[in-house]
């Protein structure tokens, strides 16, 4: 069994107990009383690269990545270095998250979130709903083309973006077919784990000039945001190499230091 099919396995075991105790119908209601989220997708176009800075604990393939670990000071100091985005993982098992992590960086900063989940249930876009999320992760691979319509037009109904997520051809075809217009080439392959940025700028070609095109995971400098900003990228997914520098504030600023800032 691959990582990513462990993941997913273990993903259904745990929506199965948590829509027991949370039905989807109280989120729901929770998430129409909540004042529309910040635009996820449109403050990523706002620079010429946009930056979703992610908060996560470990990973799978890397262990602890950060110690300690303040969600709330990793996510103020992101916000203040002038990222666009947040990115909250919701796995707890293999990565360390949670609901509790979400709530609060939602409290504590105004940025657009992205829910970072392994989706396999429509109890899972409430749930992103009721807690502010402004985007929710979709995996290309995780799903059927039937569950990756549903699944966008579920997140769209409920006033966010869907980041489909793809990690070769095939899946790009797959997002494209289903009406993507924000797509995340995985550089980590979540079958193996191996890492490339080329995995992005091999795709980059095929995706058409309307949709949002975001670059994710293994990006550890300014020189691979100049090579992805030349293959027409339009923002990145960062997480590990600005959680690994002692000052996160300095790392984003350091890693978007070619990149002109908003309405630059």
């Amino acid at each position: 069994m691959t990582i990513l099919a462990s993941i997913l396995a273990d993903k259904r075991a745990e929506v199965a107990a948590r829509k027991k105790e949370a039905p989807e119908a109280g989120l729901r209601a929770i998430a129409a009383a909540r004042a529309p989220p910040p635009g996820f997708t449109a403050a990523l176009r706002r620079r010429a690269v946009g930056l979703i800075a992610e908060v996560k604990r470990r990973s799978p393939s890397a262990g602890a990545i950060r110690e300690p670990f303040d969600p709330v000071a990793i996510a103020k100091a992101y916000e203040a270095a002038g990222a666009q985005a947040v990115s909250v993982l919701m796995d707890a098992k293999y990565f360390g998250g949670g609901e509790a992590d979400f709530r609060a960086v939602r409290s504590a900063v105004g940025l657009p979130m992205l829910y970072k989940e392994f989706v396999v249930d429509p109890w899972q876009i409430a749930h992103a709903a009721a807690l502010g999320a402004s985007a929710v992760l979709l995996i290309a691979g995780a799903l059927e083309a039937g569950e990756l319509r549903d699944f966008s037009a579920a997140i769209r109904a409920a006033g966010m973006d869907a980041l489909v997520e793809v990690h070769d051809e095939a899946e790009l075809e797959k997002a494209l077919a289903c009406g993507a217009g924000l797509v995340g080439v995985n550089n980590r392959d979540l079958r193996t784990f191996v890492t490339t940025v080329g995995t992005t700028i091999r795709l980059a070609g095929r995706v058409p000039a309307g949709v949002t095109l975001v670059s994710e995971s293994g990006i550890r400098g300014a020189d691979d945001v100049a090579r992805l900003r030349a293959a027409g990228v339009h923002a990145i997914l960062v997480g590990e190499s600005l959680l690994r520098q002692p000052d996160v504030g300095a790392a984003v600023g350091n890693l978007m230091a070619g990149v002109p800032p908003a309405g630059g």
